[in-house]
């Protein structure tokens, strides 16, 4: 079966979601976190793409960026991959793939969706309970957008700095946000769109795309895949 064709766009915000074979363990000590993120701040500038959300969990991560061409998205997951399954293998004497074959991705409606995600992202160590706070998770960019600490590898998106002029009022608003429960509505339509590399958006924002694409990217008129688990 061909594999399926990748649909970054310049200036489109995408959801990468990758997870470790059988949904094993990717990160073993603070060191294997740390060079990843290391490697992500090399290859972001790379290729041109900005990161505005992440973290990274036992066996999977998430990350949202925005590219300014098409191909930027999948060179910084190709380097970044090739990179820390080295420092992986190296380190503990292991052999053959990290990853559950590639990445997944959907493009997001920013208007719509971005903060959604922002939120999704960051408390998905609270839904693993994990912790009882974002802020007590040290690898996500929680406490960036919270103002606890500048994180380098975070652009803010023109939405997340237009929640309001003021940083401290900012912060403040984005609190309020992830203190807001995600329904499950909100959570399903998420985890589908990045599952099955669907955009993320309502039928106006998948037309458009389509449309800039030249092709179909699923979501047919009838309705959509019911499945969804084993999304975190």
């Amino acid at each position: 079966m061909p594999r399926r064709q990748r649909m970054y766009l310049p200036g489109v915000p995408a959801h990468v979601f990758q997870r470790g074979v059988n949904r094993t363990a990717c990160f073993f000590t603070d060191a294997d976190y740390r060079c990843y993120l290391t490697y992500l701040k090399k290859c972001l500038p790379r290729y041109r793409v900005k990161l505005h959300a992440y973290v990274l969990m036992t066996n999977h991560v998430h990350l949202l960026m925005t590219p300014e061409d098409s191909t930027g998205i999948s060179s910084v997951m190709a380097l970044l991959g090739n990179h820390y399954v080295r420092h992986v293998n190296k380190s503990y004497g292991r052999t053959g793939t990290l990853w559950e074959g590639r990445h997944k991705a959907s493009l997001v409606d920013a208007d719509e969706y971005l903060l959604q995600c922002y939120r999704y992202i960051e408390l998905n160590p609270v839904r693993a309970k994990l912790v009882v706070c974002p802020g007590d998770y040290r690898w996500s960019s929680y406490g960036h957008h919270v103002g606890e600490h500048r994180d380098h590898l975070i652009t803010d998106h023109p939405i997340y700095h237009g929640l309001d002029r003021s940083a401290d009022a900012r912060y403040l608003y984005y609190r309020g946000l992830i203190n807001e429960r995600m329904s499950p509505s909100q959570l399903d339509a998420i985890r589908t769109a990045t599952r099955f590399d669907y955009p993320l958006g309502n039928q106006r924002f998948r037309d458009t795309i389509e449309r800039m694409l030249g092709r179909s990217v699923g979501y047919n008129r009838t309705g959509r895949p019911a499945e969804t688990a084993g999304q975190d």
